[in-house]
Formats: C-alpha cells, structure tokens, sequence
C-alpha cells in the first residue's frame, strides 16, 4: 500500500510518499513554514503533482484526538467535529492540520482519510498516571485529565529499539526521550505507555525550544492575580517565547546554543544547563512506573542530531544505573553505550511517516475486513 502520510506541524510541514510493504520513503516535501501557508500548501500540491498515481490513503498526524478519538480512525464528520473541539488543547498544532485535512480530502475525495492522534500511544495509561488531584466536578465536566504526546514517534522508537536489542517488545521496560521542538519523555512497559511528561495539552514537561515545560500552577496564579499579566499576553509568552529561547534570550534552536556555548556565552551555557537538567529529572520521574529499567533511548531531532545532549542527559541519571561515555561516531540507530554499560543507552532516528503509514494501512484493512461483514450482517 502506497500511503501519503501528512505531518503538519506548528512551524513546518513534512509529508512523505510510503510503500508500506517495503517500510520505503518513495517521495517527500518539507518546509520550514507554519502547515496551512501558502509555501507549504504549494508544496505538497508539487509532491501530489509528482506522484504517478493517487496514493491508497492519506495519514494525518494530529497532535490532539481529544476525549473520543482514541485510535487511528477514518475521517467523517464525528471524527472532524471531535478533532475540531480540540483545538483550544493543541492551539499550535490543531488548526493546521485540520485545514490541510479539509484541503486534501477535497483535492483526494475517493481514498480513505486516516488521522492518527499522538494521544492515541497513551490512550491506556493507568489511571494513576493519568489522573489530575482536581475535583471531581471538574474532572468529569471537562475530562481533565494527562493524555500524553509524541505517541506516533514513540511507536516507531520502541518498536526500532526491541530490534536493535534483539528482544521481544513485550519483554522490554523502556525509558524513551522525545527530543525536539516539544520535548517529553516516556515510561514503556511491554509497547504500552506507563507515564508521560506532557499532560493535558503539549505545554507540560521539560523546557521545549519556545514552549515553558512544567511551572509552578501558582506561579500562573500570582501572574494573573490583580492584573500582573493578562491572558492576552500570558499564554502566547508561555507557547513561543519561554523555553530555551526566554532563558536564553538568543535561539530556541539547541545547534545554537550548543555553538554559542563553545563560544563562551554564558546564557546559552545555562539555557542548556537547564534543559538538561529538567530532561533527566523528567526520565527519572517517570522511571517510578517501570518494575527495571532495559533501555533508555534517544530519539526526535535533538534525541537523534546532538550526542552531546544524549551524553549530558545520560550522565545526570547515575541513580538509575545509567551513564555516559557514549559513542558518538554513527549514522544509523545504534546502541550507544558501551558493552558492559548496566543500561544501554540507543539512538533511534524519527521516523514518524513510516509509523504513520503503518498505522493508517492498519486503519483501511481493517475497515475492509468489516464491511463485508456489516453488508451480510
């Protein structure tokens, strides 16, 4: 099955052409620009217009299913209303892809539409991970409660890391570390999310490139408290221009901090510092849902481009057994601890079209199977 798999971040876009069967990309388009402008609409009409034939399915990655969308799930109208009620969870990241969802269905009417929640990996967490200390009332009105992200890259991370281990999924008790844009981190027991770092909504967790991670909910109360702050201008300052960028004051972007490091700049030395810090202390949180600890693995941009934020992150785990000293020297998703390291340490590249095909593949079959089914029942 050929399946367009469509990745519509905040600040980009990724699409990618994949032959299930072979787990091949065939064809892709990316941009750096926010998913629903006109640079990335124009390119992914170029990738359509390159591609021989119609694809078999188009996967959509959305950050938020909500309370409803728990799975992969075809598109119609309950699915679209139910991603749509959303968006005030994922402001960053709903819009644009339901406008590109609205766009390619319109442009591919005769194939199935799959969209693929990052929520749906944690859609089994245990209630006493997922559960907020909140009011009943609240809980029950509104479903608050931690629905966890990153999901579809952590499919692909765990599924990579049992083969690089050479163990089955289910035998494995997994620390995972999602590094990128958005960080957040990941206790995995048997392919099945223990714990996460991101909540309710994407803001949760360690620092993230522009995104304040974890705060003291007090903190947020005081600001509001008597007109310190507004609204207005407390939640965009808290999704675009905290995280590495507010402590730093220079980039968001780790490659240049790291580079302003070297250089002997103090901020982008503590930015870093900090960073590090919070991800290790997220791992280690997390850790309390695992029986042992197998593996620890690195993946999302930083996780899979910046060794020396593995190393770092590594070597503030010593109370679990984990250490740095890592090999830094390799191209492919590797272990990269060395051979008598108590828990070994992978780096697992981001693959997440690939999860994404697979996922929505699944999602057709499955529709296929059953409609025989429905018709003679």
């Amino acid at each position: 099955m050929n399946v367009l798999t469509v990745n519509a971040g905040s600040s980009s876009l990724r699409a990618h052409l994949v032959d299930t069967a072979a787990e091949k990309v065939l064809d892709s388009a990316e941009t750096g620009e926010p998913a629903d402008t006109r640079e990335s609409r124009d390119a992914l009409e170029n990738l359509l217009d390159r591609i021989p034939a119609e694809p078999d399915a188009v996967a959509h990655r959305f950050v938020h299913g909500g309370a409803t969308v728990t799975g992969p799930a075809i598109a119609g109208p309950r699915v679209r209303a139910a991603l749509n009620a959303a968006r005030s969870l994922a402001p960053l990241h709903q819009p644009p892809a339901l406008a590109l969802l609205d766009l390619l269905r319109d442009r591919l009417p005769n194939i199935p539409h799959v969209v693929c929640p990052d929520t749906a990996f944690h859609s089994g967490l245990p209630e006493r991970a997922r559960t907020y200390a909140l009011p009943e009332r609240w809980r029950a009105r509104w479903d608050l409660r931690r629905y966890g992200f990153h999901g579809i890259s952590y499919g692909w991370a765990v599924r990579r890391a049992a083969e690089l281990l050479g163990r089955p999924l289910e035998e494995l008790d997994l620390l995972v570390a999602h590094l990128g844009g958005g960080c957040s981190v990941c206790a995995v027991h048997g392919g099945r999310s223990m714990d996460t770092s991101m909540g309710l909504t994407p803001l949760d967790g360690p620092a993230m490139s522009k995104r304040c991670g974890s705060v003291d909910p007090g903190l947020l109360l005081w600001l509001l408290r008597d007109g310190k702050l507004g609204l207005e201008e407390l939640a965009p300052a808290l999704q675009t221009e905290s995280g590495l960028l507010g402590l730093s004051g220079i980039s968001g972007d780790t490659r240049d901090l790291v580079r302003a490091a070297k250089d002997g700049d103090v901020r982008a030395s503590f930015a870093m510092a900090v960073f590090e810090h919070q991800v290790s202390r997220a791992l280690a949180g997390v850790a309390a849902s695992l029986d042992r600890i197998d593996a620890l693995v690195f993946t999302g941009d930083i996780g899979w481009d910046q060794p020396e934020v593995a190393e770092s992150d590594a070597d503030g785990l010593g109370v679990l057994g984990i250490r740095g000293g890592l090999d830094t020297r390799r191209d492919a998703d590797a272990v990269i601890s060395g051979p008598g390291a108590g828990v070994p340490v992978l780096v697992v590249e981001s693959r997440e079209e690939r999860e994404l095909a697979a996922l929505a593949a699944r999602a057709v079959e499955a529709r296929e199977h059953d409609e025989p089914r429905r018709a003679t029942g």
